[in-house]
C-alpha cells in the first residue's frame, strides 16, 4: 500500500468529518462545495501554515515533527489509537515492521492446549490481517469451523464479508463488518508493505461492495472487548462479552474470549452448545 496515499487519504477523511462549530469556528454562512472543515481552518486551528499542512495532506511528510502531528491532531479530534495512525503514517515507523510482516505466525502448542482446557469458554487466536490461527471447540461450534477451510482462507475479514452465514450470525453484522475494517485498516498503518495483507484488501474490494465503502472511510481501531448479539442455528440468540488479550511477547497475536452473564439465558445457550458440540466432529487448530 502506498505510505503517501493513505497519509493523504486519512488526513482527508478526519478532516471531512468536522464542521466548524465542532471546533469553536463561525461559519458566517459561507457557502461550503465540500463537507467538513476547510484547509485554511485546519492550518489555523492546528497553528501551522496552509502551505504545510497542504504539503503534509498531499502525502509529504518529510521532516514533519511529532509535535506539529501531535498539534494536528488535536485540531482534528483524533482519539489515541487514530493519533498513533497518523504518527505510523507519517514518520514511516511501519518500515521497521517489514521483515516481521513476511514471517509466518505459528500457535504454540502450550497456546493451543490452553483454549482446549477451556470447555465453556469459546476462544480464538487472531493474528495480523485478522488471521485465524487457532481455536478451540466451542469457538468451531459458536462461529464456524475453520478447519472445514484451507489455511489461506482463515480470515476474520473473509468470513464477515465472504461468508453469507456471516449475516446470519451476527445480530448486528454491520457493527461487527465497520469493527473488522476499523483493525484491518490499522494493521494496513503498521505493515504497508505486506503483500499478503494487500492482496486481502484487494479481493475484500472486488468481492464486496460494502468492504470497499467502508474501507474508505479510513475509521481506525484496535481489537478490544464488548458485547456481541449473535443468532446460532442450533441455540438461538445469544448475548456475549468478549475480550481481547494480547500476549506480551507476540503483540501482533492476540486471544478472544467469550462468555455469558452468570445466571442468563445465554449462560444456559452456551452450555446446551457444549454438550451439541461434544458429538460434532470439529478439529481444533
Amino acid at each position: 500500500m502506498d505510505q503517501r496515499s493513505e497519509l493523504s487519504e486519512f488526513l482527508r477523511s478526519r478532516r471531512a468529518r468536522l464542521k466548524p462549530e465542532d471546533v469553536g469556528l463561525r461559519d458566517h454562512g459561507r457557502h461550503r462545495r465540500v463537507p467538513g472543515l476547510r484547509r485554511e481552518e485546519l492550518a489555523q486551528l492546528a497553528g501551522v501554515s496552509v502551505a504545510y499542512y497542504t504539503r503534509l495532506e498531499q502525502g509529504n511528510a518529510q521532516n514533519v515533527s511529532v509535535e506539529v502531528l501531535d498539534a494536528i491532531g488535536r485540531a482534528l479530534r483524533l482519539n489515541d489509537i487514530e493519533q498513533d495512525h497518523l504518527t505510523h503514517l507519517a514518520k514511516g515507523k511501519a518500515k521497521k515492521k517489514r521483515a516481521a510482516a513476511c514471517r509466518p505466525q505459528q500457535v504454540r502448542p502450550a497456546l493451543q492446549q490452553l483454549m482446549d482446557s477451556m470447555d465453556h469458554v469459546p476462544a480464538h487466536l487472531i493474528g495480523r490481517r485478522l488471521d485465524i490461527l487457532g481455536w478451540n471447540r466451542m469457538a468451531a461450534a459458536l462461529l464456524g469451523d475453520m478447519s472445514q477451510l484451507p489455511p489461506q482462507e482463515r480470515n476474520l475479514a473473509r468470513h464477515v464479508f465472504l461468508d453469507p452465514a456471516s449475516r446470519s450470525l451476527y445480530v448486528d453484522w454491520h457493527g461487527k463488518a465497520i469493527d473488522v475494517v476499523s483493525i484491518l485498516r490499522l494493521c494496513a498503518g503498521c505493515y504497508p508493505n505486506d503483500p499478503q495483507l494487500t492482496a486481502l484488501v484487494g479481493e475484500l474490494s472486488v468481492k464486496s461492495e460494502e468492504f470497499r465503502t467502508m474501507w474508505a472511510a479510513h475509521t481506525v481501531a484496535e481489537k478490544g472487548h464488548g458485547v456481541r448479539r449473535l443468532r446460532h442455528p442450533v441455540v438461538g440468540e445469544l448475548t456475549l462479552a468478549y475480550e481481547t488479550l494480547k500476549l506480551p511477547d507476540e503483540h501482533d497475536l492476540s486471544l478472544v474470549t467469550f462468555h455469558a452473564e452468570p445466571g442468563s439465558a445465554s449462560e444456559e445457550s452456551l452450555r446446551l452448545l457444549g454438550s451439541w458440540s461434544a458429538d460434532q466432529p470439529v478439529r481444533t487448530g
